[in-house]
């Protein structure tokens, strides 16, 4: 993961994205009673929500890797057509839409009662796009492709996706030498001939080869015969909580997924294909690309909903995966300062407090636990060995820095522990910016370092008679 983040720092990544493109709208309400006209449920609208559907979320994660996108399809002449193009622009990518005249571009309505969908209805077009709007989305795609270095085409068989269409994008595209990356649909896979890839799932690899995969010898045999069908570079199979197969010189390679608690696979293969253009587009090969890949969606099927995953999120994920669930709260400066970074984006309210912790006691969780009453998420700074030692004397601390960080970790109310080295964690606490930085009630009437960065700074009583240096006279005087 360290090369691509450092590979993306070196090259901008430019993606062409075709495909078809919808509005998602959800209407949100309570239902407490039947109509008296029908036995139906009366459902009071609350909210409304309009996301762009279809390719939008590809769309929606290459945005988040920070790639210049641009997106190629076909809409029609409606209000859901401009709110298509003006949701494309807002996301931060260019549109480049043919507009074809009496096409209704597709709109799905849901209605959710209590969390649970009622119904859904479609207003849209699903006839094949006419020959007009044929040629002139093809004679867009040839003015824009030199700027792209990868196309991906996503397929929810809408009628934008003609075979016409599609055979002329992927043969120029091979003309000219950018690789074509496809999320299929239906079970006709030859229509996508020429293309470096297509990303189905196990089930639709099943529907499009017409057999089971149950073995290893199956799934070499559905890699096979896709990549004949479709006259492929590279043949994959993605196998969900599996991972991602690869048919590479007759050659099977699984590599395994990292997920490690799943809460929703929507999306997710939109993420595995805008990741493995994003990887592609940068010069990595397909065995890095889906390395990646598997990442991505490691990342975002741990969301709820359709998500992205941004390049921090992946680097951070990929890091905790040997980790414990403990050690996942111990974090270093650079780690704290990307965190810190999306739990403002998330408006969450951060508490810092820092100290030695040396033999843990009640009075220690007390003040803890008081402490991150105070916002959202707790940030203890904890002083090193060598930081104590200097402070402290040559005798302490009694415990290790290792073993201090990892107990504070532990604790509910601690959220994560950094490390520090300085007398003062003056540094750290300009880098984490804290809304509310707290000191012991000692510190009254004294100054508290870093309370020129914080917003507030708030004192906090300590239980009497609780000390680590007494602790420590008290095991002293049992000896």
């Amino acid at each position: 993961m360290r090369n691509i983040q450092e590979l993306a720092q070196q090259k901008e990544s430019k993606i062409l994205v075709i495909g078809d493109l919808m509005i998602d709208e959800y209407l949100w309400g309570d239902c407490e009673r039947i109509s008296p006209e029908a036995p139906v449920q009366i459902v009071d609208i609350k909210k409304e929500s309009i996301l762009l559907g279809g390719a939008g979320n590809v769309i929606s994660n290459l945005v988040a890797f920070g790639v210049d996108v641009g997106v190629l399809s076909v809409v029609g002449d409606d209000e859901v057509g401009l709110l298509v193009k003006n949701m494309i622009s807002k996301q931060g990518a260019k549109a480049f839409l043919v507009e074809q005249k009496g096409r209704k571009t597709s709109r799905k309505t849901r209605l959710m009662a209590s969390n649970s969908q009622v119904v859904r209805y479609d207003k849209e077009s699903k006839n094949d796009i006419s020959p007009i709007s044929v040629k002139a989305l093809f004679e867009r795609f040839q003015e824009k492709i030199n700027h792209y270095d990868v196309v991906l085409i996503s397929d929810y068989n809408k009628g934008v996706l003609t075979k016409e269409l599609l055979n002329k994008v992927i043969s120029y595209s091979n003309q000219i030498g950018k690789k074509v990356l496809v999320d299929p649909k239906g079970s006709d896979f030859s229509k996508y001939s020429g293309a470096y890839l297509l990303t189905p799932n196990k089930k639709e690899a099943e529907l499009a080869t017409g057999f089971k995969i149950q073995s290893d010898l199956d799934l070499k045999e559905a890699l096979a015969k896709l990549q004949k069908t479709a006259n492929l570079g590279v043949s994959v199979i993605t196998l969900s909580e599996n991972g991602i197969a690869i048919l590479d010189k007759d050659e099977v390679t699984i590599k395994p997924t990292v997920a490690r608690e799943v809460y929703d696979v929507t999306g997710a293969g939109d993420t595995v294909l805008a990741s493995l253009g994003f990887a592609l587009s940068l010069g990595c090969d397909i065995f890095k690309a889906t390395e990646f890949a598997n990442l991505a969606a490691g990342v975002v099927v741990g969301k709820i909903g359709s998500a992205t995953a941004s390049l921090d999120e992946i680097e951070d994920y990929q890091a905790t995966l040997h980790k414990s669930s403990i050690e996942l709260h111990i974090k270093s400066f650079e780690q704290i300062e990307k965190t810190v970074k999306r739990l403002r984006n998330q408006g969450k309210s951060v508490v810092f407090t820092n100290g030695c912790f040396d033999i843990l006691h009640k009075g220690h969780v007390s003040y803890l636990n008081t402490a991150k009453s105070f916002g959202d998420i707790l940030i203890l700074g904890l002083n090193s060995d060598k930081s104590v030692k200097r402070l402290k004397g040559k005798d302490r601390p009694i415990n290790t820095q290792d073993d201090r960080a990892y107990i504070l970790s532990a604790l509910e109310c601690v959220d994560y522990v950094v490390i520090f080295d300085e007398d003062t964690p003056y540094e750290l606490i300009k880098l984490v910016q804290p809304d509310i930085l707290v000191k012991g009630a000692d510190y009254e009437g004294k100054e508290v370092v870093g309370s020129d960065i914080a917003k507030q700074t708030k004192l906090v009583t300590f239980v009497d008679g609780k000390s680590t240096t007494k602790t420590i006279e008290k095991i002293k005087k049992a000896k």
